[in-house]
């Protein structure tokens, strides 16, 4: 399978993310959010869980943040045009407060998180992306719940001005971005594997048909649930993820590559030998810490 983009690696891309004047230790008992960056299929989740077993940090992922506003939304049960809410002819929102005396009572629902997820919900219904701006006001909004702090960001930032929001917004609240992790593979291998990824419903833990398959071929080891296949993971959807991913993407890890105080490192997604353990030594590596640092938190 041919690779959709001009390069088949972030490093072949021009993007040099193993030099050792970018390369620091980590403390685990002293972080605040990590990013974990890298193409669709590229291997970003167990390595995430790596993370989550060494540092103890909650994953948040734009799933996450999306089915929570567009769900706090619709639990309102508006039955009103929403396209009301758009003044088309100046390209914005009308008022918070105008969109509430819309609304009605709210029944207990929060405030903000319903009109944050009335604004997001105002596109999705139209097919279209979630601009910047909404997406980085939904972020914030849930990013304070937890202090600013205690998070490895998945699929956020995806873009230039999200990435130079969440930096901004870190320093704005006295937090940081201990580190962001990119996950490097080709797009062959993406394509190769992510059609045979398979995913449980009920505890997220990712599996492949080949190379990790589920017990008997269907069922999580965690768990026990049925494992499913993603309705995305269909090879034309794929390549339009990685071009996304080019285009919209990899400005933003060049960006961040430039800031002094954001250390950006690359951590394979292919390894020769794939396990919860050798993806776990792969990510100490890539963090500069001991191989014998411990990964007490269970998942």
């Amino acid at each position: 399978m041919a690779s959709t983009t001009t390069g088949s690696s972030l490093l072949n891309a021009g993007i040099d993310l193993s030099g050792p004047l970018r390369r620091s230790m980590v403390n685990p008992g002293r972080v605040d959010n990590f990013l974990v960056m890298g193409k669709s299929g590229a291997g970003k989740q167990p390595r995430i869980d790596a993370l989550r077993r060494i540092f103890g940090l909650t994953q948040l992922s734009t799933g996450t943040l999306f089915r929570t506003f567009l769900g706090a939304a619709s639990k309102v049960g508006y039955k009103g045009d929403i396209s009301a809410f758009y003044d088309e002819s100046h390209g914005q929102f009308i008022p918070d407060e105008e969109i509430l005396a819309k609304l009605g009572p709210l029944d207990g629902h929060d405030q903000s998180t319903v009109l944050l997820g009335m604004k997001a919900k105002y596109f999705v219904d139209k097919g279209l992306f979630v601009p910047d701006e909404v997406t980085n006001r939904i972020f914030e909004e849930y990013f304070s719940r937890f202090g600013y702090h205690g998070l490895i960001l998945d699929g956020y930032p995806r873009t230039l001005e999200q990435a130079k929001f969440v930096v901004d917004l870190c320093e704005r609240k006295g937090t940081r971005i201990d580190c962001v992790l990119v996950v490097d593979n080709d797009d062959t291998t993406i394509l190769t594997r992510t059609v045979g990824r398979r995913i449980c419903p009920k505890c997220g833990k990712v599996y492949h048909v080949i190379s990790k398959p589920a017990i008997e071929g269907k069922f999580c080891a965690a768990c026990g649930t049925e494992v499913i296949q993603r309705s995305d993971d269909h090879e034309d959807k794929i390549r339009a993820r990685l071009h996304e991913f080019e285009t919209k993407t990899m400005p933003a890890i060049k960006w961040l590559r430039s800031t002094p105080h954001v250390p950006v490192w690359s951590c394979p997604g292919n390894l020769p030998v794939f396990t919860d353990e050798s993806v776990l030594a792969s990510v100490k590596e890539a963090l500069g810490l001991p191989s014998d640092t411990p990964a007490p938190h269970s998942l």
